[in-house]
């Protein structure tokens, strides 16, 4: 198999839902998933590995090397158990990716998932000073749910194309296995090195209200007020560790596609 999945602890789940935040666009979806594994204090789940990850190690702040990154993090918050997809990277190219959403299809449906959001970045020329949240899916009640919170914009197909990568092609797999899925788009800032801080606080007020999640959104971007567009020192280390490959993939998708989810 390509995709190899170790279950590092056995918690009691329940009525889980899955918060994929993978490097895209604006990285927002990676800001907010890694945001809230932080902040929540969620424990490692799942490491996932595969020789279909970039052919690549990270030098760490210890001078010691480390391989790429996928993981699934868990916090049980009420009567839910919240599942993070977080990583370093997505997968290498289109057959990759089928592999790698069908694996993690394939476990989180053992454990009677309930419900997929997945986290993306919606590219604009200029930085939006106000950016909105759109919002499409593979169910109809499930986004009239997020219709009736006001927060989100419904008529994603004016103003996005296809979804590229794990953030659309989870969405979409799902409904096959009749899994509810929505994908939750924040508008922000095309270019590579941009951080998108704003999209990526609309996102976090969109699942903090349709989760009932208890987070103090104002200190996302306190820990981000240091940071340039150069990414400095300054920038918290949870954000810091993977931007140099981030960029790289970005470039690379920006060049074949306007939009990568």
């Amino acid at each position: 198999m390509a995709w190899k999945i170790d279950q590092v602890a056995k918690p009691a789940i329940k009525n889980p839902v899955l918060i994929e935040g993978l490097p895209g666009v604006g990285n927002v979806g990676k800001i907010v998933v890694d945001f809230l594994i932080d902040t929540l204090g969620a424990k490692k789940l799942f490491e996932i590995t595969s020789h279909q990850l970039p052919h690549c190690v990270f030098v760490n702040e210890e001078n010691l090397v480390e391989l790429p990154e996928i993981e699934v993090y868990y916090k049980n918050v009420g009567n839910r158990t919240l599942l993070f997809l977080a990583g370093d990277i997505q997968p290498i190219n289109e057959e990759s990716c089928y592999e790698f959403c069908h694996a993690v299809l394939d476990t989180i449906q053992k454990r009677n998932i309930k419900e997929i959001i997945t986290l993306g970045g919606i590219a604009l020329p200029k930085p939006p000073k106000n950016p909105k949240v759109y919002a499409t899916g593979n169910s109809k009640p499930l986004l009239r749910r997020y219709e009736k919170s006001r927060m989100v914009h419904m008529d994603t197909f004016t103003v996005v194309g296809p979804i590229v990568g794990v953030s659309g092609l989870l969405t979409g797999l799902a409904g096959k296995r009749n899994i509810p899925a929505v994908s939750l788009l924040a508008e922000t800032f095309a270019h590579p090195n941009y951080l998108g801080i704003r999209g990526a606080k609309e996102l976090l007020k969109v699942l903090a209200k349709n989760l009932d999640l208890k987070v103090d959104i104002s200190k996302l971007e306190e820990e981000f007020e240091e940071v340039n567009a150069e990414m400095g020192q300054d920038m918290p280390a949870f954000q810091r560790r993977r931007i140099k490959l981030e960029k790289k993939q970005l470039k690379e998708e920006k060049e074949r596609l306007d939009y990568f989810g």
